[in-house]
């Protein structure tokens, strides 16, 4: 149940940022935000690795993320 909850809360999110910025750059932001998440709570609580590339690859990635958001 919480699972869908958090689907419906992540919907509306995404609909408020699209009344503020294009689609293509809230869509990039929301998927990017949520593959971040996954990764981040792997390591913190399914002791997955981090290694030193993997960390790199997150951060590049909110790099990224942030990049978009002040270039729309």
């Amino acid at each position: 149940m919480r699972l869908i909850g958090s689907f419906i809360i992540s919907f509306q999110y995404l609909s408020m940022a699209l009344q503020e910025i294009q689609l293509s750059t809230a869509y990039a932001i929301w998927t990017g935000i949520g593959t971040l998440g996954s990764a981040i709570i792997g390591i913190i609580f399914f002791h997955e690795p981090k290694n030193f590339l993997r960390i790199c690859c997150i951060i590049g990635m909110i790099l990224t993320v942030i990049s978009l958001k002040v270039v729309s």
